[in-house]
């Protein structure tokens, strides 16, 4: 019998651990400047495209002869825009933003071509519809990449320059959608997005390979998004139609509602039932992104339902002509970016830094107190003050808001919490221009059907002044919330400078990897 082999000890070692990846290197201001500047071009392109239709929508219901499915231009690109946002987020998580960065602006591109090319208004709806699905990831994506390239004590820098984006397309949109359909073709404003596109593809794809990434397995939660989205439309479609198509009381009103509501329901089951859900419960009961989350669309929502009807008080209250109208939102606009970049460099040095956008909320709110109760015996040159107050104060939120939801949550989890703010954003700018809409129709004694414009050009002086001091009063009210939900946040130190995270592109270089002790 074979004695057994003995195998020779070897001194005791411990495990040896698989080779850990070097530390990606963090980006110098240099090499995040042409990366924000690539990604701001495609935050115009979705944010442009919100408004540039409106000025455009008498020419091309003319054109069609069709002037009453007319509000469906509009209505497609928010549907399919809000409820792809959290959507998204997700999947750059899962497969890196610049891949899913890409293709959103190829979606978008596409749906403009087809919009130009629309041979009839069910086309077009239809093709803004896949507009709309393209844009809905634009927005959120670039605040996303803000965040992976930036430490959130240095973040709202750049969080500024987004909302100089949104202010230029918010001013800048119906002017050069009034100019191209008055001088030109309406269908340019569609086709302005081709080379606008095609550049921000281009340079968006060059630039985002100098983020390293580093993949994260999740799961896709289909079931969820789907009921999500669907949520959404329903709501969203009840708020569109609500007091316009159907009354407020009608059958048809209360059915999308209540569709809204079981999918609503349905959904949330569905983020117990699962155990990596569409939105993670880790992110939805995390206080800091609810609190957080909640006054961003409190304040989106104000600033969103001013841009549609101050214009419409400027016309019809101060007697202003369209164009006067237009640059007179000029001080709103151009505050709130001012604000939000101040409040944004200010944060990096600010330890107290929630307290900035609580004090611009006060403003704000102060502001329209007169706004409300002397809506139409006001100069214009005081009402103008008033508005760049309270641009100023909701302009302070915006970086506020967003770079804290951030800082609360690991960066495997940023793509799908930034997206699903977006779109409670969004969701919640709708649900303010209905209520809006709502109490200038009723405050003018309107019936369901009417357009706001037309009955607010017909009525008297004190009826006007009467419906815009209760909306001036709901902004407040808005605002009033938001700022209590801004109280209730925690105020976590901002984490300083740290490495990219790991959700944008591939590497272009290898890091420089850090020694290990």
């Amino acid at each position: 019998m074979m004695p057994p082999k003995h195998t020779p000890k070897t001194p005791h070692q411990p495990p040896r651990k698989a080779a850990a990846q070097p530390e990606p290197r963090t980006l110098t201001h240099a090499e995040i400047r042409p990366i924000v500047i690539g990604i701001m071009l495609t935050m115009f392109l979705g944010a442009l495209d919100q408004t540039i239709v409106a000025t455009a929508l008498p020419t091309i219901g003319r054109h069609f002869g069709n002037l009453d499915d007319l509000a469906w231009v509009v209505t497609a690109y928010l549907l399919t825009g809000t409820a792809s946002t959290p959507l998204y987020g997700k999947l750059s998580d899962i497969h890196g933003r610049r891949v899913v960065m890409l293709t959103a602006i190829a979606i978008f591109i596409a749906g403009s071509v087809a919009c130009a090319m629309a041979p009839s208004m069910n086309a077009l709806v239809w093709a803004r519809a896949l507009q709309g699905l393209g844009g809905g990831g634009l927005m959120a994506l670039a605040q996303v990449i803000v965040a992976d390239i930036v430490s959130p004590r240095e973040r709202g820098r750049y969080q500024g320059y987004i909302g100089a984006v949104f202010a230029a397309s918010s001013v800048g949109g119906p002017v050069l959608g009034g100019f191209l359909t008055e001088h030109l073709d309406w269908s340019l404003i569609f086709w302005i997005n081709l080379p606008l596109g095609l550049i921000a593809l281009a340079m968006t794809s060059r630039v985002l390979r100098l983020v390293p990434f580093h993949p994260r397995k999740h799961r896709l939660d289909l079931i969820g998004a789907l009921l999500l989205m669907l949520a959404a439309v329903a709501l969203l479609l009840a708020l569109s139609w609500g007091g316009r198509r159907f009354d407020w009381l009608s059958g048809e009103t209360g059915a999308l509602l209540a569709v809204s509501a079981v999918l609503w329901a349905l959904f949330a089951w569905r983020l117990m039932a699962v155990d990596e859900p569409f939105l993670p419960l880790s992110v939805l009961g995390n206080p800091v992104v609810r609190s957080a989350a909640l006054a961003g669309a409190c304040t989106m929502g104000v600033l969103v339902g001013m841009t549609i009807f101050v214009p419409l008080y400027f016309e019809v209250v101060m007697h202003l002509s369209a164009s006067q109208s237009g640059i007179a939102l000029i001080p709103l606009m151009g505050a709130t970016v001012v604000s939000s970049t101040v409040t944004g460099r200010a944060m990096m040095h600010a330890a107290h830094y929630k307290w900035m956008a609580l004090a611009g909320m006060a403003a704000g709110i102060v502001a329209l107190v007169p706004l409300a109760i002397w809506p139409g015996t006001m100069s214009i040159v005081l009402v103008l003050v008033l508005l760049t107050v309270i641009g100023a104060g909701v302009g302070t939120v915006f970086p506020v808001s967003t770079v804290c939801l951030q800082n609360a949550v690991t960066r495997s989890q940023m793509g799908i919490a930034t997206g699903a703010a977006n779109f409670f954003r969004a969701l919640f700018s709708s649900l303010m221009v209905a209520v809006l809409g709502a109490i200038v129709l009723g405050g003018l004694g309107g019936v369901s059907g009417m357009s706001v414009e037309m009955l607010a050009r017909s009525a008297s002086a004190h009826e006007l002044s009467f419906a815009f001091s209760f909306v001036y009063l709901a902004c407040g009210l808005v605002l009033a919330f938001g700022m209590c939900f801004l109280i209730a946040m925690e105020e976590k130190p901002l984490r300083g400078p740290t490495p990219p995270s790991g959700g944008a592109t591939a590497p272009s270089a290898p890091a420089t990897p850090i020694p290990q002790a």
